[in-house]
């Protein structure tokens, strides 16, 4: 049903975002690690209100029925982009959340009304039909648009390439299809943003099902194989424009975090690993005098470690790679976080200079040596992984899965879920909140989104 009215979570600009209500449930897509022994993946709720008797606990969890899915990213079918004045569609709601299992290549869509603590899943797009209608498989990130739910996939129905972006309707989720008209050289995919102010589309690379499903290949890693490429578009056109190359050493150029203000053409990309030193880093993009050009902001060192407590992959480096696997900017656009899966750091920049990011605080959880200590977890796992940032840019939470067999790799003893939260100061400087920890008991989080929205759900089309 058409609402006679905007939804109350769409807000023209980012500024306007900032000031909403706080945000008191919150949705994570959690993945059953074990499969063959029949388990199934969940759609899980967070209590998120301090004022509850709950807080901080799962108080819904919806399975999906498929077994083997390995829930991953997810979005919202619409939000705040639905007031952009070229593709208006004002009367839809936030209501349906789409949730793909990257291994699966099904799409689930949950409805959260009228009960957000139960979702229920109301339709299971096929993947079939994604790849009779598309020619795209492993369906990834998930963002809506002014005129469509864009959904980008890692590669073909075979497990090679192309990757690339397909079109779902916002009301009917019928799968419309491919989104590129000229992909020119784009072959690997992964994420994608876009500068509205400017009909730009962003993409950036990770690798094809083969090249990822079965964990890092050594020999894809060293030889330079996986992305280090952003491809620039022409986001009306959808036509391939230009590519920015990091370099080959630069690997696995992942999360991309545009600003938030339309008037903009900043934004950040995080690499995971350099095969010259380990290091990891984030780069900036930006249209100056005209041209695109991208520089590296941020270099984060490996840490010599004893090869005797080192996982298999890492015995021969003798040390821990940070492995920046999410990045987040807040929606003033003034703070950039930087989830260090490898080490378990969450750092905080102060990027209010794109061009020069400033570390302003840095909490670790968890990591592959360290297994730094939470008051309410006791030792911990895996790491900061997936990273949301309320929309008032207060609070922060954390997840730390990346993708089960990438887990393996990395912590094989097997990791245990969690979720943290942490507090930012609107200065600068990151607390962890010593009261706020969520087990998850088998499962394994992967991404987080919050009720109403959050710093890397919408785009905004007004300053």
């Amino acid at each position: 049903m058409a609402l006679w009215k905007p939804d109350q979570t769409f807000y023209p600009s980012a500024r306007m975002a900032m000031s909403a209500q706080r945000e008191k449930l919150g949705y994570v897509a959690s993945f059953n690690p074990a499969p063959e022994n029949g388990g199934h993946d969940a759609l899980c709720v967070l209590d998120l209100d301090p004022e509850s008797k709950t807080y901080a606990q799962v108080v819904g969890r919806t399975e999906v029925p498929g077994v083997g899915d390995e829930l991953h990213h997810f979005g919202w079918n619409a939000c705040s982009a639905a007031l952009c004045p070229y593709a208006p569609h004002p009367h839809i709601e936030r209501r349906y959340l789409l949730v793909p299992g990257l291994r699966s290549s099904r799409i689930y869509i949950f409805d959260t009304k009228p009960n957000p603590r139960k979702p229920k899943i109301v339709k299971v797009i096929e993947p079939e039909e994604i790849a009779e209608r598309t020619g795209y498989s492993r369906p990834h990130t998930i963002h809506c648009g002014p005129d469509a739910i864009y959904v980008s996939a890692l590669g073909a129905p075979n497990g090679e390439g192309p990757g690339g972006i397909f079109l779902l309707d916002h009301e009917s989720f019928e799968v419309l299809g491919r989104w590129e008209v000229d992909r020119g050289p784009q072959y690997l995919a992964y994420d994608f943003w876009w500068h509205l102010g400017y009909d730009v589309a962003v993409t950036s690379e990770w690798g094809t099902p083969k090249m990822v499903e079965g964990g890092v290949v050594p020999d894809l890693l060293l030889g330079g194989k996986y992305g280090h490429v952003l491809h620039l578009w022409d986001l009306r056109k959808r036509r391939h424009l230009r590519t920015l190359d990091l370099g080959a050493e630069n690997q696995m150029a992942l999360e991309l975090r545009p600003s938030h203000d339309p008037t903009k053409t900043f934004g950040f990309v995080g690499v995971v690993i350099s095969t010259k030193d380990l290091s990891a880093s984030v780069w900036r993009w930006d249209r100056s005098g005209g041209d695109w050009s991208v520089k590296k902001v941020i270099e984060i060192p490996a840490e010599p470690a004893d090869p005797s407590v080192l996982p298999p992959a890492l015995k021969p480096f003798k040390a821990v790679p940070p492995l920046v696997t999410d990045i987040n900017l807040s929606l003033d656009d003034r703070f950039l976080y930087v989830a260090c899966f490898g080490t378990g750091d969450l750092k905080q920049y102060d990027v209010s200079d794109p061009a020069i990011a400033r570390l302003t605080g840095s909490v670790r959880l968890g990591g592959i040596t360290s297994h730094a200590a939470h008051p309410k977890g006791g030792t911990l796992n895996g790491g900061a992984q997936m990273i949301e940032v309320s929309r008032d840019g207060r609070r922060i939470y954390v997840s730390n899965s990346l993708y089960n067999a990438w887990d393996a790799q990395f912590y094989p003893e097997g990791i245990r879920g969690w979720v943290a939260k942490l507090d930012a100061n609107p200065n600068g400087g990151l607390a962890l909140d010593r009261e706020f920890f969520t087990g998850f008991d088998g499962d394994r989080p992967h991404q987080i989104r919050l009720e109403g929205g959050d710093s890397s759900s919408d785009s905004f089309c007004y300053p």
